[in-house]
């Protein structure tokens, strides 16, 4: 099992002590890295579908928007382990295909056996998607994406850049704009790692389509891209550039 990627998790919960205590639960963990906590499930619903969240302890009674609102919008962006006081939401939170049912208080053994449940599905996806792109004749030079109720050809040598725009993603080609509602992150996974780089969360770009780097922005087409703290380092490696942000 590769366990270099760690798993960026999000605690939603209304009780400030669950908050505290699931948050001490995931430092405990090395795979795991904490990215938010928070008692606004529409906050934390943003958050989760921005492609920065693999996993969410989620609690089932909250103010505004409950657990299964929160997983029927969600629509299985990302894994979800229940986290929650009362048995009878079981059945519902499986028909979403949960990685597990918490029930409170929860212990540190019972946490670690749903984490466990966690990483397995995660760290199995992951190496399917690499055995596939391993597969992949290197002679491919196109992708099929979803838009509207089409299944669309987007030639690699054709695009600029993508960008995510809430529940979208643009892609900007020299056709045109083709917008999908594929997620960012499972459009990066078919892209190839040599020729496309996220330079920020709502930012993929084509290496061979840059104009020139000027400080923390990258000019593709006469658009100005940003590039965030988290992928500078990844940006540099790959234009052989020091970027100064």
């Amino acid at each position: 099992m590769n366990k270099g990627r760690k798993i960026n998790c999000m605690v939603v919960d209304d009780e400030p002590l669950a908050l505290e205590l699931l948050a001490d639960y995931i430092a405990k963990i090395p795979g795991l890295n904490l990215i938010g906590s928070t008692s606004d499930g529409l906050m934390a619903l943003g958050l989760a579908k921005s492609d920065e969240v693999d996993l969410v302890f989620l609690d089932m009674q909250m103010p505004e928007l409950n657990g299964l609102q929160f997983m029927k919008i969600l629509q299985r962006r990302c894994m979800v382990i229940i986290t929650t006081a009362y048995s009878e939401y079981a059945l519902d939170g499986y028909e979403y295909h949960v990685i597990d049912y918490l029930l409170k208080p929860i212990t540190i053994e019972r946490f670690m056996i749903a984490v466990e449940k966690a990483q397995l599905h995660f760290y199995g996806i992951l190496q399917k998607q690499e055995a596939i792109v391993t597969m992949m004749p290197v002679t491919v030079n196109y992708i099929f994406i979803k838009s509207d109720y089409r299944i669309v050809k987007v030639n690699l040598d054709e695009i600029y850049y993508l960008e995510g725009a809430r529940d979208y993603v643009i892609i900007h080609t020299m056709a045109g704009q083709t917008v999908t509602q594929q997620s960012l992150k499972s459009l990066e996974e078919l892209l190839p790692a040599n020729l496309f780089v996220r330079v920020h969360k709502s930012y993929i770009i084509a290496l061979a389509k840059i104009n020139f780097i000027e400080r923390s922005r990258i000019s593709i087409n006469q658009q100005l891209i940003p590039i965030s703290d988290t992928y500078k380092d990844k940006v540099a490696v790959l234009t052989n550039k020091t970027i100064a942000l």
